[in-house]
């Protein structure tokens, strides 16, 4: 068995876990088609969204009941910060919902790529919270806004409304991904999911009930697309994302997690026959670069610092 310190520096220990982050992205990926035929069965935007998550927060536990007989008595200790859990659910519920609604009318590559803004968006709006902006940000920034310009803007200069929600949705986001850092160490981190989670779970559930209408035979019928986002998409992948992360180190884990983006893309051409225009793909492909350049910036900064204090002279 190989100690944390060897899984972390890299090798086989590290590839076992960064092969199932890919896995990871794949699910989350393939979660976009998911949604999409959800609704495609007649079930509305919250509705889906407060089944899938119920599924995603029931899934949950067991797993903290394990951990509570697992954990040592000083970590079960730990006072669990439950405001800021439920204020990342209400994050959760509000990007969740523009996801959802956005999905009714753009495409899963178009979601799926638009929903990886948040990447940016997180240390824009961490400047209301004190963080600093890296100048390196502005050019990815950049990289984006024209691939989503190519990726989204149409002929007569016309943005769907799908993908204004969507861009909404990696905003909130981003707000929902601060509000976890906040929260982060102060508690069990599945416990912690497992809250936000059913916060969503009844507020898309109440929204569902008060603005939408279904039958049980809707239900029944979109009963395969609400178990894999709910089981697989939120509760399976989130599970193994945690457990990942604590073996592999950030940077290649989020970039392996960013190409769920691009198995979105695969899975709505393989299972939706939703294809890309040549403009289309090129603006995913910026976009996704400048993604690339986002997570890979505090890599090259780190390599670039290390090689210049080895290159000094010793003592």
């Amino acid at each position: 068995m190989s100690t944390a310190g060897e899984s972390r520096i890299g090798g086989t220990g590290a590839l076992k876990y960064e092969l199932l982050l890919l896995l990871v992205s794949m699910i989350w990926g393939f979660a976009f088609v998911a949604q999409q035929i959800g609704m495609q069965k007649g079930l509305g935007p919250m509705t889906f969204n407060g089944l899938r998550f119920a599924l995603g927060w029931f899934s949950l536990v067991p797993a903290i009941i394990w951990r509570k007989r697992a954990l040592a008595s000083a970590e079960r200790a730990t006072k669990l910060p439950l405001a800021a859990s439920m204020c990342a659910g209400l994050f959760l519920f509000g990007a969740a919902a523009f996801q959802q609604i956005g999905l009714q009318y753009t495409s899963s590559a178009h979601s799926g790529f638009i929903t990886g803004f948040y990447i940016l968006f997180v240390p824009l709006l961490g400047r209301f919270v004190g963080h600093k902006v890296p100048k390196g940000l502005w050019a990815p920034i950049l990289m984006c806004l024209i691939g989503f310009y190519l990726l989204s803007v149409t002929g007569d200069f016309v943005v769907s409304k799908g993908d204004w929600l969507t861009l909404a949705c990696a905003a909130l986001w981003a707000c929902q991904i601060l509000v976890i850092d906040h929260a982060a160490g102060r508690g069990d981190p599945i416990q912690i999911a497992c809250i936000q989670f059913a916060v969503c779970a009844v507020l898309s559930g109440l929204c569902g009930l008060l603005f939408e209408s279904c039958t049980l035979g809707q239900v029944w019928a979109a009963s395969g697309a609400v178990a894999y986002a709910g089981l697989m998409s939120v509760g399976i992948a989130f599970t193994l994302q945690v457990v990942c992360q604590k073996h592999c180190p950030p940077a290649p884990a989020s970039i392996i997690m960013s190409l769920e983006a691009v198995f979105a893309a695969l899975a709505g051409y393989l299972v939706l026959h939703q294809a890309l225009t040549g403009r289309a793909i090129v603006g995913c492909v910026l976009i996704l670069v400048g993604v690339l350049m986002v997570q890979l910036a505090p890599v090259m900064k780190a390599s670039t610092g290390t090689a210049a204090r080895s290159s000094g002279s010793p003592g």
